[in-house]
């Protein structure tokens, strides 16, 4: 595939599925007051991260805590009427920091939930404005502007104050029953803790990339109930060629028992003027579990085949391997890991709302003996690091008010223990998130 082609052959793609569709008699819009929507999500949160052994603190005390709430804003027109139809989208944002003090905050760069300063203090506040125009011609949407895709090689992050977006073009397509395709081609991207766009693009463990652009292309088929398979790619422009194949799979036991797995794999190969050095990577994972009741146990294997890290998006969700859970990855060259998780819906012991989760994963054969200079992690002679080894606990509780004024309105807890040999941070994490959506519109 030549430097031009990926989009191209999205849309192409998508073309022809429009045109297969455009056979159908004309349909209207919904209206572009009509079916506007306008919702506001109020979100605090309480952010605690204990370094161990002091690793990865900016604020030299060997933790970070920050408490800080945003408010997030979004219109969505509908389409106007007629064979091709218009609207927009627009968002607004605001993050207000509550309480983090001198030492007592400052992570280190995305990590933290504030934007800080020249002389490391926290702002008071940051905000965050975009929006897009859409089109739509019968089960083809476009958008330009600042767009959240979400697919396994470009997904945006939501798991700070305010979410991440991007800049760009994306396409939708859902001319045929059960399937969904997706492209598009995006020049910068915002971080959840700035109020600007990057210029470029950043990457999990390579930090910033000077790539003018990433384009993407994918779909999802829903085979039936059970089964379902996903196929992307993706191009970082001068870094990386991704390609993602995953399938989600349920088998029905019984009325209140079900068998439940899937895999995901990706390969990356460098691209380009290879601005992440010379790579050729494979990553896996799989899941198998099963339903009964209230309980979902699950088990998960997965490995890294490839002699460098396995790199995505920074502070994205562009990464759908089942060991990428609250802190760790588990995506180091020649990684291997296991997972074993554990979920309690209390709706059957009378309440509604109320889940927990608990999961535990390890990783070891850690080597970066062959890996790039880009990736390359050293010890404190200079040597290549090996067999490294790390784990993590995770502990979730989660509760969302059922009825009254307060529907919807959640209450979550995440804490995360990590342990690690030499390339990884010991931690302590603990999250506090109380979300409370309101649909104005």
């Amino acid at each position: 595939m030549n430097n031009r082609t990926l989009l191209g052959l999205s849309l192409l793609t998508l073309s022809v599925s429009t045109g297969q569709a455009a056979m159908a008699a004309d349909e209207k819009g919904e209206g572009f007051i009509e079916g506007s929507s306008l919702t506001i999500l109020n979100r605090n949160l309480y952010f605690n991260r204990d370094f161990r052994k002091g690793q990865s603190s900016s604020s030299g005390n060997g933790y970070s805590e920050e408490w800080a709430h945003g408010v997030i804003g979004r219109f969505e027109s509908g389409f106007t009427e007629g064979t091709i139809g218009f609207g927009v989208d627009a968002f607004a944002m605001l993050g207000l920091k509550l309480d983090t003090g001198d030492g007592r905050s400052g992570a280190g760069g995305s990590v933290d939930v504030m934007p800080y300063n020249s002389l490391g203090q926290a702002e008071d506040n940051y905000s965050k404005l975009g929006g897009a125009v859409k089109t739509r011609f019968m089960d083809t949407e476009i958008k330009v502007g600042d767009v959240f895709p979400v697919s396994p090689v470009v997904q945006y992050g939501d798991a700070r104050l305010l979410p991440e977006s991007f800049r760009g073009v994306t396409v939708v397509n859902s001319s045929v029953e059960g399937l969904s395709l997706q492209g598009g081609r995006l020049h910068s991207m915002s971080q959840p803790n700035t109020s600007s766009m990057r210029d470029g693009f950043a990457t999990f463990y390579a930090g910033e990339v000077d790539s003018p652009w990433i384009a993407y292309f994918g779909g999802d088929y829903t085979l039936n109930d059970n089964v379902g398979f996903s196929l992307y790619t993706s191009r970082l422009k001068d870094a990386w060629n991704q390609y993602y194949a995953g399938t989600t799979l349920s088998y029905p036991l019984a009325d209140d028992v079900a068998l439940i797995g899937g895999l995901n794999y990706y390969k990356a190969v460098d691209e380009g003027r290879q601005l992440l050095g010379s790579f050729d990577n494979n990553i896996w994972s799989g899941k198998v579990g099963i339903q009964f009741g209230a309980h979902t146990v699950l088990v998960g294997l997965q490995r890294n085949n490839g002699d460098d890290d396995f790199d995505y998006l920074r502070q994205s969700d562009s990464i759908y391997l089942d060991n990428s859970i609250q802190y760790s990855d588990f995506n180091s060259p020649k990684e291997k890991s296991w997972q074993v998780r554990y979920d309690l819906d209390m709706e059957p012991f009378g309440v509604p709302g109320l889940s927990f989760m608990t999961r535990y994963a390890q990783g070891w054969d850690a080597d970066y003996s062959n890996a790039n200079e880009v990736y390359m992690r050293r010890d404190d002679n200079g040597d290549p690091l090996t067999n490294q080894k790390r784990w993590e606990r995770d502990i979730e509780a989660k509760y969302v008010v059922q009825s009254g004024s307060l529907k919807d309105m959640s209450f979550r807890i995440r804490q995360a223990t990590t342990r690690a040999t030499d390339f990884e941070s010991d931690l302590d994490e603990f999250r506090l998130i109380v979300e409370y959506p309101l649909e104005v519109l």
